[in-house]
């Protein structure tokens, strides 16, 4: 399975970038392209000062070329997006397929008071579900946002359904480069799938902090090691996944059917 991170920083209601990179990795032969998060809306601080009419407007002029350009390279393009549904703002992450678009409605949201999205964001606050589960070509995707990363009851969702890849967008910043390298490694390494995640780069400023989105996109092995990974700039990566690894790596480390045998008993 060949997929794609472009990793951008926010680029407003342009599309030109995406246009010339889709190009490109529909030449490489990628079926799966992934964005980080606010890349194709403004950053988080900066959506609270705006109306809920402009985010509407920018949600559906994205929606609607994401949709055209999904049809006409076939290519399946998973990107985060800020909603909005009867004046409610809620926070996604799309699936533009050639023939279908769908939306997961991240389930934990950040709620730090210096970041607090859980309370801006309409978005439910219930049990926690399977995310969102498919497949191209046989292989097997789920989504979660990069937030969602740290908790085991998502994990152990994405473990029942046996997945090849999880889909990773984030928005990391701040000094936790090696915290979030770590973390995606060891849940790739624990749960036997691959991890593939895009973060953004750039910055925002606001009177107390700096955000500077550092990249450092990456794919991560179904064995927990680090294939590939970008730097620091706007940059297009492409991968390649096997199903024949992960169900390697699971029948070498045997965690799952260790579970299985105490879940059957």
């Amino acid at each position: 399975m060949r997929c794609a991170v472009l990793q951008l920083s926010a680029q407003g209601m342009s599309s030109t970038k995406l246009y010339n990179y889709i190009r490109v990795a529909n030449s490489k032969g990628v079926k799966v392209l992934l964005l980080g998060e606010y890349v194709l809306n403004p950053f988080f601080k900066e959506l609270e000062n705006m109306s809920v009419s402009m985010i509407k407007e920018q949600a559906e002029h994205q929606s609607k070329v994401l949709r055209e350009l999904s049809s006409t390279y076939n290519m399946t393009i998973v990107v985060p997006l800020v909603i909005v549904k009867k004046q409610q703002v809620y926070k996604t992450v799309a699936k533009f397929a050639p023939s279908s678009t769908a939306y997961y409605q991240q389930q934990l949201l950040i709620n730090y008071t210096h970041w607090n999205e859980e309370k801006f964001f309409a978005n439910d606050i219930k049990p926690i579900q399977t995310p969102m589960i498919f497949k191209v070509d046989g292989f097997k995707f789920a989504i979660i946002s990069g937030f969602e990363l740290h908790f085991d009851e998502l994990w152990t969702q994405i473990s029942a359904k046996n997945v090849d890849a999880v889909l990773l967008p984030s928005v990391s910043t701040f000094d936790s480069y090696d915290r979030w390298k770590s973390l995606i490694l060891s849940r790739a390494f624990t749960h036997n799938c691959y991890i593939l995640r895009a973060n953004r780069i750039g910055e925002y400023k606001d009177k107390e902090f700096t955000w500077k989105f550092y990249g450092d996109s990456i794919l991560a092995s179904a064995n927990g090691e680090l294939l590939t990974h970008l730097g620091n700039k706007e940059e297009l990566m492409i991968v390649d996944m096997s199903h024949t690894e992960v169900i390697r790596a699971r029948r070498s480390w045997g965690f799952k059917e260790m579970m299985n045998k105490r879940i059957r008993t």
